[in-house]
């Protein structure tokens, strides 16, 4: 080829993490369940208010559904129920309070009580994803409560609140899932859940000895989170008082022992046939059809991982056949492990933040409307909860956060202009309303999306009261609360910065070492084995999302956490060796020389890095023990 015809490729520059993230929005096929609900609650609900001549309660039932609709994800129902119902609780007491307090004291002291009301969100919102929502709306309902002038009483606004969330359950519960798997559609979503651990189980067979054993690793240990997630939902009797749901739970545990051979097949790195993963398959397809599993094909029996496979193929396909499964071997958290995780280090440093953020957005929304700038406006109450929303890190890393909630709201608020002189009063803004819930549940995949369609339901709700169009103002206090949480969250806190990540960091560190410690100890207790190799796994998962959420902040903030990821990777290669020389010990009475050495190896690079990052002594100090 000739110099002439050489095409020059041009590399473009890869986008710093802040700005890649803010430009990903999440993909997958549209919610249609999701979708129908969000078109069935505040809609109709705002509607038959009118009708019934409760506007007010009706706007305030509206927007609890619409807050319980960002919430309303796939899973089990009974998942859904916590998921949805917590937030709704904790709603409905931020809008009792919120109510009280801005009625009978003067703007410092209820600046003064929404503060520690941060301070107290900030620190459940360390606990967990349902306690994090609970926290996000515990905040925004105590500003709407406070900053919404409405003719109803607390109470009644705290009964329309839980009404309107309620509703969303109810529908959550009735309407059964399209294209759900066989079976008893109250439990499509744990069927489709365990169904998914044994497609993971067969994935990670196929990638054994490549390149995508870890990813696929991953993505066993997601699944496995889900589908006790989804078993383990609240319930009104303490045991499962369903056939169906003791079936499911039954295979649920069987796959646990084909899980452990699976990933000390992948630690291994040796090549599998497909005969290996074809037995999980059908397990898969036995569970989403509701169907008996048949024949299943017998994998090699040459090594102990691959007789560990074989035999947990031989359990599976037994329990299929049971419906005593109770056991989910997860390790619930008492109150004191929950306090100390809320009044932690990572527990500390987010509701300072909180607080700091949720009281100066109320204190500058009180004097801008108590000095008229307002004008005829007197809902102060979108600077706060805009402030609520923009200091979560759930949503996204703090740069990324701003972003799309000032294009989304500037989006949200120019459209709602354009709807608001050509639709008719109020049955076109009711009618705009249930549009907005349906797209609730697609939006949710990008922060920026989410917000145009909350900002467009939220004044809709606002000027069906009787307030006028509002979208200049609620673009420049959208604004003011991107600066102030820009501002703090750069500000120095008490502590360590970081707090959050190096809090999950040494949960996960903790949860190895009681596993590795049940491993070395020799106890032939399986099921606690399962429940403490599932207890690592899922701590492991939480440390790397936090750590994946800062290093994708602007530099001055990533920086803090730098080294945490190598940590972590260090304790996931720790625990996938530790349930590798667990499978070698149930087959062999003993590690090979491989096994310890490995182990002694993960043990001393954990050790060196103990010091930057705050790992508990103990893990390091089981190096002298293997």
């Amino acid at each position: 080829m000739s110099p002439r015809s050489t095409i020059a490729v041009r590399t473009l520059p890869a986008l710093p993490p802040w700005l890649a993230h803010t430009l990903r929005a999440q993909r997958g096929p549209v919610p249609w369940s999701a979708v129908v609900r969000g078109a069935l609650a505040a809609g109709p609900l705002l509607l038959t208010a009118v009708l019934v001549g409760h506007t007010s309660l009706g706007v305030v039932a509206a927007i609890a559904a619409m807050l319980a609709g960002i919430n309303d994800r796939p899973g089990s129902r009974r998942t859904a129920v916590r998921r949805l119902g917590a937030p709704a609780l904790a709603g409905a007491a931020g809008v009792l309070v919120g109510t009280y307090a801005g009625d009978h004291v003067g703007a410092v002291v209820l600046t003064l009580v929404l503060t520690a009301l941060g301070l107290l969100a900030g620190g459940m919102s360390a606990i967990g994803p349902v306690a994090s929502g609970g926290g996000t709306q515990l905040l925004v309902a105590a500003a709407i409560g406070a900053g919404m002038p409405l003719p109803d009483s607390g109470w009644a606004r705290a009964l329309a609140f839980l009404a309107g969330a309620g509703w969303l359950i109810v529908l959550r519960l009735a309407l059964p899932t399209p294209g759900a798997p066989a079976g008893d559609f109250r439990f499509d979503g744990e069927r489709a859940a365990v169904a998914a651990v044994y497609e993971a189980v067969a994935s990670l067979l196929d990638a054994a000895g490549t390149e995508h054993a870890t990813a696929r690793r991953a993505a066993l240990t997601a699944a496995l989170d889900q589908a006790q997630d989804a078993l383990a939902g609240p319930r009104l009797r303490r045991y499962a008082s369903s056939a169906a749901e003791r079936r499911l739970r039954a295979q649920y545990a069987a796959a646990l022992p084909l899980a452990e051979a699976a990933t000390a097949l992948a630690w291994a790195g040796e090549p599998l046939g497909g005969r290996a993963a074809e037995g999980p398959r059908r397990l898969a397809a036995a569970v989403r059809e509701s169907a008996a599993t048949g024949p299943l094909p017998a994998p090699a029996r040459s090594a102990p991982a691959l007789r560990a496979l074989d035999d947990a193929l031989l359990q599976a396909a037994h329990a299929f056949d049971q419906d005593g499964g109770s056991d989910l071997h997860t390790r619930r958290r008492s109150a004191r492990d929950l306090l100390r995780t809320a009044f932690g280090a990572g527990g500390r440093e987010y509701g300072l933040r909180v607080a700091l953020c949720f009281g100066a957005s109320a204190a500058i929304a009180q004097a801008l409307h108590h000095s008229h700038w307002y004008g005829q406006h007197t809902h102060w109450y979108w600077l706060p909860a805009t402030a609520v929303f923009l200091v979560k890190p759930d949503l996204g890393p703090l740069v990324s956060r701003v972003l799309c909630r000032a294009a989304g709201t500037v989006l949200g608020a120019l459209l709602f202009a354009g709807f608001a002189v050509v639709l008719p009063h109020p049955q076109g803004l009711v009618a705009l309303v249930a549009v907005c819930g349906a797209l609730i549940p697609v939006s949710t995949r990008h922060f920026a999306a989410q917000t145009a369609v909350v900002t467009l339901l939220v004044l809709s709700l606002v000027m069906v009261v009787g307030e006028p169009q509002a979208s200049v103002g609620r673009i420049g206090e959208t604004l003011l609360a991107c600066a102030l949480v820009l501002i703090v969250g750069h500000l120095p806190m008490p502590g360590e910065r970081g707090g959050h990540v190096r809090a999950r960091l040494a949960s996960a560190a903790g949860a190895a070492h009681a596993y590795l410690e049940h491993v070395l100890d020799g106890s032939g207790d399986r099921a606690a084995r399962w429940t403490l190799r599932r207890d690592a796994y899922r701590a492991l998962s939480e440390a790397r999302a936090a750590i994946a959420l800062s290093a994708a902040e602007l530099p001055a903030l990533a920086r803090h956490t730098e080294g945490t990821d190598e940590v972590a990777a260090l304790l996931e290669r720790l625990v996938d060796t530790v349930t590798a020389a667990a499978v070698h010990l149930d087959d062999t009475g003993r590690l090979d020389r491989r096994h310890s050495d490995r182990l002694t190896e993960l043990l001393g690079e954990l050790a060196a890095h103990r010091e930057r990052v705050g790992l508990p002594t103990g893990v390091a100090g089981l190096v002298v023990a293997v």
